[in-house]
Parts: C-alpha cells; sequence; structure tokens
C-alpha cells in the first residue's frame, strides 16, 4: 500500500500563482488519498477565484480512459495556467504525458506503506521516495526514468541521447530537458535541488 499527502502551502503556492485545472484520482484502493485536505485546499483555490475547472475519476493511470476524460475538459485545461494533480506519482506522469504542452504538477507527495502495492497498466514508476520531483522536471520522474536516479542533472555517461547502462533507454535527463523547453521551464534548472528528508519515510510508515 502507498501513501499521499498534500504537499505543505508553501511548496503549492508557487504553483497556484495563475488559474489552475484540478484533476483527482479516486481509483485505486492500495493507495491512501489526502481527501479531507484537498477539498479544503480546493475550497482555498475556488475562493481566490483561480479554479478553472475540477475532473475527478477513478485510475488516471490508465491513458486511454484519461485521454477520453481530458479530452471533455479541453477548454478548462486551455484557461488553465497549471494542471494541478492529486494522486501518486504515477498519475501525474500519465497526465503530463498526455497534455505535453501544458504545465502539469503533482499536489501530493507519495510514501510506501507495507502491503499490496497496486497494478499500473503503464511504464510510468513512481518510487515512493516522499518529496516528489515532478514539478521540477516537467512530470517525468529522475528517479526512475534515469538508472542511476540522479536528481541533480545528467552524468557524463550517456550517448546519442541513450542511457550508458541501458543502451535500449532513452536518458531520462534528456528527456526532462526536452520536456522543459517544450513548455518554456529551462528556468528550473537554475535552482538548487533540495537535499531529501528521507525521515520521512520512516515517520509515515509507522
Amino acid at each position: 500500500m502507498l501513501i499521499t499527502q498534500l504537499k505543505p502551502r508553501e511548496a503549492l503556492a508557487p504553483l497556484t500563482d495563475g488559474k489552475v485545472f484540478l484533476i483527482y484520482c479516486h481509483g485505486c484502493k492500495e493507495v491512501s488519498f489526502p481527501v479531507k485536505e484537498a477539498a479544503e485546499y480546493q475550497k482555498e483555490l475556488e475562493a481566490a477565484e483561480k479554479v478553472t475547472g475540477v475532473l475527478t475519476t477513478d485510475y488516471i493511470c490508465n491513458p486511454e480512459n484519461m485521454k477520453l476524460r481530458l479530452e471533455k475538459h479541453m477548454n478548462e485545461i486551455k484557461a488553465a495556467d497549471t494542471v494541478l494533480v492529486f494522486s501518486c506519482g504515477v498519475g501525474v506522469q500519465t497526465v503530463s504525458e498526455y497534455l505535453e504542452d501544458k504545465k502539469v504538477c503533482a499536489a501530493c507527495d507519495t510514501y510506501p506503506l507495507p502491503g499490496f502495492q497496486g497494478v499500473t497498466p503503464l511504464e510510468h514508476k513512481c518510487d515512493q521516495c516522499g518529496e516528489c520531483y515532478l514539478n521540477l522536471t516537467g512530470g517525468i520522474c529522475p528517479i526512475t526514468a534515469c538508472s542511476k536516479s540522479l536528481v541533480n542533472g545528467q552524468c557524463g555517461g550517456s550517448k546519442n541521447g541513450k542511457c550508458e547502462v541501458d543502451s535500449e533507454m532513452e536518458c531520462g535527463w534528456e528527456r526532462i530537458y526536452r520536456r522543459l523547453a517544450q513548455i518554456g521551464r529551462l528556468d528550473v534548472l537554475k535552482c538548487p535541488t533540495q537535499i531529501r528528508n528521507f525521515a520521512t519515510d520512516d515517520e509515515v510508515s509507522k
């Protein structure tokens, strides 16, 4: 099982500086979602007239299902500066891959708990590492997309866009760079990577 927790308000504030479209995933019973906290946060955003629309669905990690649902809300999504996703990291990556020209951000951090971890039909993975990096890397996870799980940029071993560990695998950080360039967010690479507080994993798992 795994648990998602709403990110701290100070982390969410820069993501909701403009208009936002909200996506909630309530599908996977192996995931504990911060339903009450998310609802309270939505009310705050609506009071500030920042919400262009809301989509609540199940299993957003299913790309075919998610594509159909997103298409019904495209006008609301286009009106938003940011799509804010309340799910585990797999869901955020799924939405980001489809909305490739839009800023897609994670509203939650994901932590592991003992037990069954759920099933995803995609190659996307969430390592449940706590402080989610997806908001700094264009919705591409550096932990799972990079064979070395590097969080501070590309190593020196990639060649022709391929990973030196697996020549059949695209370099995760080249993918991240292309994605950030596509959505005009290369400036985030200037930000120093925060040192992860691994103690949070132990605190949640207790």
